[in-house]
């Protein structure tokens, strides 16, 4: 619905009626903060930006917004790096900025109950008087909020031995686009029928707002070691990552940065990094004190032999920390080296890494564009930065094409477009190349039986058939596609 004059002023009364002045936003001063999230070269203005302090209010808004047939965007702290909390030009923004409460922490059953918009690492310090914490750690974690892990299903550092979101995840409250608020899973370790939970885990939005969130809480490890290998050939790193793992052992992280990534990060954090190696392997093994003795002898022999340069283990809990503080800072660093980067995100089968490590380096040539490898290694998370000027012609288009030949290449070694970022606008095209018409019917079908005006964050995560038909011809024919935000759900 196209709003103007009497329709848009009576939508913006009814809500400031509901919200108060406050409440609800609508000049471009205080719209411009919400236009982008992280993936900032795609930017709109929405209608509106509401900051409801309820539930009961998320549901007035919900009710009304269906009522007048007006897409809704939810949003919580906006550091996504697909585009998925990008407004709707003729629609609201719904910010949960101020569901920020910590419910409850039950050290008994180890579960913590959080609005959507506590932030990731607030969890874990409201957790660790009673020696807990919470899993999954973004490399945004201070400042990314639960509601966005669930919507895009986050990972972090630690993703491989302790899962993303959804793997440590036990309840949901969600509230429909017709205002039903729906109670999903349960404290309990499963609950019957359908697994709502894991659906709307990663769902973008697009089948509900979260409002409230269950997590599970663990106990932290007796002792965390992390072992800094060097190498001078980014292919004998990338097959130490296989090695690690086939002598059976499964750290908590295991990391990889190139040599640029290595450079600009030191720059920033000042980890102790070595500048000169061609690639680094940060490998965290975590349990009790026996065991990671244990295994950190191992680990350091099979990286030996795998080509290592040096091997270092971080003396104290200190150096631990400033270990994962560079590979943590490693996407603002990069961008102090360049004035824009691209940060893409695919996941490709472990025993592939040297290929598509040494094929990406060809893409570089070929595009004449930079680029950090950062990688989540141990699952295969691929997390390529390519740095570009977007005031220079053309180079945001040649950056665009660049990507989407890295999703390609995920596709084509048996991978995914995504490990956790989402969809969003960027890799709309992408999943016209993953996935074919029955199975993009089938996604729809689901939305639909959840939003079906097709209301909430429309133009995200599942492309039309159309687009995809249109996609294809254009890919075949060598045309260009307008960019991905332009078309709506």
């Amino acid at each position: 619905m196209q709003f103007g004059g009497s329709g848009r002023e009576s939508l913006i009364l009814a809500l400031r009626a509901m919200l108060g002045e406050e409440s609800v936003l609508t000049e471009k001063e205080e719209l411009a903060p919400f236009e982008c999230d992280g993936l900032s070269v795609y930017r709109k203005l929405p209608l509106a930006v509401l900051l409801p302090s309820t539930v009961e209010e998320v549901q007035g808004i919900l009710r009304l917004c269906s009522d007048h047939g007006v897409p809704v965007v939810a949003r919580g702290a906006g550091t996504g790096l697909s585009g998925g909390a990008l407004p709707i030009s003729d629609g609201v923004l719904l910010s949960l900025s101020r569901f920020d409460r910590i419910i409850a922490i039950d050290p008994e059953q180890r579960i913590a109950t959080v609005q959507p918009g506590v932030r990731n690492l607030a969890i874990s310090e409201a957790a660790a008087p009673h020696g807990l914490y919470y899993a999954p750690d973004p490399s945004s974690q201070i400042a990314c909020t639960i509601g966005g892990n669930v919507a895009e299903n986050s990972g972090g550092v630690h993703c491989l031995k302790y899962g993303l979101t959804v793997h440590n995840l036990l309840a949901l409250k969600v509230v429909t686009m017709e205002g039903e608020l729906l109670e999903i899973g349960s404290a309990a370790p499963d609950s019957q029928g359908y697994d709502l939970l894991a659906l709307v885990t990663g769902s973008e939005g697009l089948l509900g707002v979260i409002v409230e969130v269950t997590v599970k809480l663990l106990a932290r490890p007796e002792r965390a070691q992390v072992l800094l290998a060097a190498f001078d050939d980014v292919r004998h790193a990338a097959e130490a990552v296989g090695a690690v793992i086939s002598a059976g052992i499964i750290p908590a992280g295991l990391e990889m940065m190139d040599n640029l990534a290595i450079r600009a990060a030191e720059d920033f954090a000042h980890a102790g990094y070595p500048v000169g190696a061609e690639a680094i392997l940060l490998c965290e093994l975590d349990g009790t004190n026996a065991e990671v003795s244990e295994h950190v002898m191992k680990v350091r022999e099979v990286m030996q032999h795998a080509g290592a340069t040096e091997v270092r283990t971080a003396r104290d809990e200190k150096e631990r920390s400033m270990f994962w503080k560079g590979r943590k800072s490693a996407f603002p660093a990069v961008g102090r080296i360049s004035p824009d980067y691209y940060c893409m995100d695919g996941t490709i089968p472990r025993r592939n890494l040297p290929e598509v490590l040494e094929r990406i380096a060809s893409l570089s040539k070929k595009y004449g564009l930079r680029v950090a490898n950062v990688f989540h290694a141990g699952d295969g998370n691929l997390h390529p930065l390519i740095l570009f000027d977007a005031n220079r012609e053309g180079e945001l288009e040649r950056t665009e094409a660049f990507g989407r030949e890295i999703l390609s290449l995920c596709i084509e070694m048996g991978g995914t477009i995504t490990g956790e970022h989402g969809v969003g606008v960027e890799k709309l095209d992408a999943m016209c190349l993953q996935f074919d018409s029955a199975e993009l019917a089938q996604f729809h079908a689901i939305k639909s039986a959840f939003d079906q005006q097709g209301l909430l964050n429309p133009g995200k995560a599942v492309p039309t058939l159309h687009r995809c038909a249109e996609f294809g011809a254009m890919h075949v024919h060598g045309g260009k596609l307008p960019h991905a935000h332009l078309e709506r759900f």
